[in-house]
Formats: structure tokens, sequence, C-alpha cells
């Protein structure tokens, strides 16, 4: 029976506190609704930023997952030559495996990826540009300065094309990415958390009389706080669900736009469904949402709530 009674206790100041939270949020609007702007706009940004830097891992991870380089062969090699270079090739240490591309299979993957674009290609099948080659995957990406330098001593070798650069030029860009979203995101934090602070402030200064009596009456400070932070909380939380929402339906038509890009297929890459980062990206912003509420919130109340 007494646990019963402790139970009830608990749910009816949990209702109640719950309730108060509610209550403040809805009491000043106009404040209420400049924290949830600016928590939606600090969110947002970081959401572009975790995106970008999102893909760009991805197109690195599926570069480096392909470990190869391309070697064109001089257009005058024979057929025996243009053999013996495949066999050479795969006897170096650190090739993995060879695929020979002839210059008609160049040419007819050429003409599907720019079949949008039939002028470009005008009389290519009578004068054939490309280059037989061989794609060359390897058995470790650190390997290829080492397995170029020896394909290059290959005669009838016209050219080694490598992703090494590629690969690094992404690297360099995602550390560029991380680095200034670091600096916005946290710029972002602290005006997030100063406007929340400013939100709970106006709400404490217009019920400074009902909290002196609660506390001429008992009520302890939790008790008298938890309020002030749960409203903070919901604003956070409002601002997470409307920014997932927000960027789910952006990033979702910046994708269908972008899904014939030749620049993409063109490197085999192609831009990551938002099903893939709506899991971590929820859990991202109900962390940062609820996290950034409750510690302008308190902040607030330790500075301002004098009880």
């Amino acid at each position: 029976m007494i646990k019963k009674v402790g139970m009830t206790v608990k749910h009816s100041i949990f209702g109640y506190l719950l309730g108060e939270g509610f209550r403040n949020v809805f009491h000043n609007k106009k404040s209420s609704g400049a924290s949830l702007a600016i928590m939606c706009a600090t969110m947002l940004i970081f959401g572009l930023f975790f995106m970008i830097i999102e893909n760009l891992n991805n197109a690195v991870e599926t570069l480096e997952s392909q470990q190869g380089m391309q070697v064109f062969i001089e257009k005058d090699a024979s057929d025996a030559q243009i053999q013996q270079i495949g066999e050479q090739i795969l006897q170096i240490d650190g090739v993995n495996n060879v695929t020979f591309v002839s210059k008609e299979d160049a040419l007819n993957q050429t003409k599907e990826k720019l079949k949008n674009y039939q002028s470009l290609i005008t009389g290519w099948d009578e004068d054939n540009p490309f280059k037989a080659s061989y794609l060359v995957t390897l058995t470790d990406l650190k390997l290829s300065s080492q397995v170029q330098e020896e394909i290059g001593k290959i005669d009838n070798v016209a050219k080694i094309q490598s992703r090494d650069e590629t690969i690094n030029g992404l690297v360099t860009i995602a550390n560029g990415v991380r680095i200034v979203s670091a600096v916005i995101l946290t710029l972002l934090i602290l005006i997030s958390i100063f406007i929340i602070a400013n939100t709970i402030k106006l709400t404490v200064h217009a019920r400074r009389k009902e909290i002196s009596i609660m506390k001429y009456v008992g009520a302890t400070d939790s008790f008298i706080r938890w309020p002030f932070v749960i409203e903070g909380i919901i604003i956070g939380i409002v601002a997470a669900l409307i920014s997932i929402l927000i960027l789910g339906v952006a990033y979702n038509l910046i994708t269908n736009a972008m899904s014939g890009s030749n620049m993409l297929n063109r490197m085999g890459l192609k831009l990551l469904g938002f099903s893939d980062m709506i899991t971590l990206l929820v859990i991202v912003y109900m962390t940062l949402g609820i996290g950034i509420g409750a510690l302008g919130s308190s902040i607030s109340m330790r500075k301002y709530l004098q009880v």
C-alpha cells in the first residue's frame, strides 16, 4: 500500500513538472519561438556539414575499396605486346588483379555515359580516340606509388592514371570541412545556449512571485528548477524534429537532382541515401537538442533564480 502511494506521488510530481514545462513554453511564445528558430538554424547547418562529411567519407571508402589504377597502352602496340604487358603487371608485388579494357570497350562505355550528349561523340566510331588499357587493383593502397614506379618501366605503357590524388584530395576536403563545421557549430551552440538562457530568464522573471511563494511553503530548489529545465528540453526536442524533417526533404530533392551527375558516374560514386544516415542523425540531433536545452536552462537558473 505504501509503495503504491509512493509511486502515485512520484507520477503526480512528474506530471506536474512536465505540465509546467509545457506551460512555460506556450506562456512565452515569442521567446520560445526565437529559441526554436536559433536551434533549428544550428541543427540545419550542423546537418548540412554532417551529410557533406558522410558523403565525402563514403566516396573515400569507395575509391579505396577499388584500390587501383588504369594503365593505358600505346596505340601502336601489337596484340602480343598488349598481352605481355598484362602478364608483366600481374607479376609485380602488390598487384591483386588485372582486367583488360579494349579500345572498343572504352568507346562503348563512354558512349553510354554520354548518351545524352550525342554531339560530343560524333565521328568516334570511325576514328576511335581511346587507347587499350588495364585496370589494376592492389592488395594494399599504400603500395600504389611502388607499383606505379614498376609499371612505368614496362615498354609500351603510355600513361598511368591513379586515383591517389583524388582520394588524397577528398580526405583533405573532408578534414577541412570538419574543422570549419566544428568552429561554426561551436559558435551556434553558444548562441543557442545564450538564447535559451534568456528565454528561461524571462519565464523566471514573469513567475518570480509564484516561485517565492513555492520556496516559502517548502519547495526545494530542484522542484522549482525542473520545470524550466524541461522547458529547454522541450524546445530542443521540437527543434530536432523540425530540423530532421526539413533536412530530409531538402536532401532528397538534392540527391534526386544529382542522381544523373556525369562526374559522379565517371568516378563510380553515388550519394548516400537519407535513410543511410537517419539513425545516426536522429541520435545526434536529439542529444544536441536535449543537451543545449538543458544546459541553457540550467545556466539561466543558476545565474538568475534567487530563491
